[in-house]
């Protein structure tokens, strides 16, 4: 029986096997009977556990202790003696924690949502790109991926892909693909800021009044472009524009010692980073008081980042890749790939018709509202795990 039919939400299961957000949890937490297996150490040196803990959620969390090959093994052999408490079993991506709770499943029959955020193949090949990687371990690599892919997808009930790029992807592998939504947009939160409050927001932050903020808030990772918008805010300067340029993430640091590294003209002194904001608390702050949010990637899959700044009404530069190149093209000042005289020409369109940009970015909050706001995608999860629940033991 589902929840509908007995009075009780769908008792779900979420195999986390590295990061997740804290939005996500609270959100899943509010439409089904969550619990958590976790890797331990990440979810400790993230920070999730105090987050979840100020939150007031309260939910079960099974922390699981050591690296990735005994979380593999200790998650399978928990799987095994638990997963007939649930009625699904949500899980990341199509690799190793899908396996796992694909295994548990054929057993237990309960089953299994993939939730797909990132084009995996796609991501693992800028660590090629970016010489991270031997040619060999490259090849090898993406081998393994497609592998686990190809298995995965035959065997879970959904692959919830996020946007179409990553739907098209799924289709690749999944049997049954739907909309994915992962934790929506807050726009009560995300929501745009008149001139005056902006001024308002960068006295209380601590940042510039006067200068052309961009804000950059990605982490660096090997599917990111820092060193594009790096290059781009130089050459904005070059045209008189006083522009600064903001990094929040955990890697800040790495964001500042690449910009030392690349010899930036007085880069000390329009080169900023700060941690990563509480993404429920202090981060709408930083998007409502910047002139541009910039989401610069080797690959993305859809980029949150991009939502909530349209939320904001705050003009969205973006590259041209993965779904963001798909599916925000006419929304966003898009620009090619690894080109920061492109990305130079968008930021000194804002820069000089600031009216017009905004007007632009203004009309877009109304699409994110329709489409991707937190409450349409938890309503979102909470059917598709009720759909799920109910074709349990059902005949194929």
């Amino acid at each position: 029986m589902n929840g509908n039919e007995s009075g009780r939400q769908t008792r779900v299961l979420f195999l986390v096997e590295g990061h997740t957000d804290i939005r996500f949890v609270t959100g899943l937490a509010g439409v089904c009977d969550l619990t958590l297996v976790v890797p331990s150490r990440p979810f400790r040196f993230s920070g999730l556990d105090n987050r979840i803990r100020e939150a007031g959620v309260s939910i079960p969390i099974h922390e699981i202790p050591g690296g990735r090959i005994s979380f593999q093994a200790r998650s399978l052999i928990w799987l095994f003696r638990n997963a007939r408490r649930f009625d699904v079993i949500l899980t990341q991506e199509l690799l190793r924690g899908t396996l796992n709770a694909n295994m548990a499943s054929l057993t237990s029959r309960v089953p299994v949502v993939a939730n797909i955020l990132v084009p995996a193949t796609e991501y693992f090949r800028c660590r090629r790109e970016r010489r991270q990687v031997s040619w060999l371990t490259a090849w090898s690599g993406e081998m393994v991926i497609r592998i686990l892919m190809s298995m995965n997808g035959r065997v879970v009930a959904r692959c919830a892909a996020w946007g179409p790029y990553l739907q098209s992807i799924a289709r690749q592998y999944c049997t049954r693909v739907v909309a994915g939504h992962y934790y929506g947009v807050d726009t009560q939160f995300f929501r745009p800021a008149s001139p005056a409050e902006r001024l308002a927001l960068r006295q209380h932050l601590g940042l510039p009044g006067d200068q052309f903020l961009i804000l950059f808030p990605s982490r660096i990772s090997h599917e990111k472009d820092p060193e594009t918008v790096l290059k781009a805010v130089a050459l904005l300067r070059r045209h008189g524009v006083p522009a600064v340029v903001l990094n929040l993430s955990g890697g800040y640091e790495n964001f500042l010692r690449l910009a030392a590294e690349m010899g930036l003209p007085l880069g000390s002194e329009w080169v900023m980073g700060r941690p990563a904001m509480h993404p429920m608390r202090d981060l709408a702050d930083y998007f409502r008081a910047a002139d541009v949010i910039c989401q610069s990637s080797l690959e993305e899959g859809l980029s949150l980042a991009t939502l909530e700044g349209m939320a904001c009404g705050v003009p969205v530069v973006a590259s041209e890749v993965g779904g963001m190149a798909s599916h925000l093209k006419d929304r966003v000042w898009m620009v090619g790939r690894r080109n920061p005289e492109a990305m130079s020409r968008a930021f000194l369109s804002i820069a000089q018709a600031p009216a017009e940009a905004a007007e632009k970015a203004g009309r877009q909050r109304a699409w994110i509202e329709a489409e991707y706001s937190r409450t349409k995608a938890f309503e979102h999860w909470r059917q598709l795990f009720e759909t799920v629940a109910t074709e349990r033991g059902k005949p194929a």
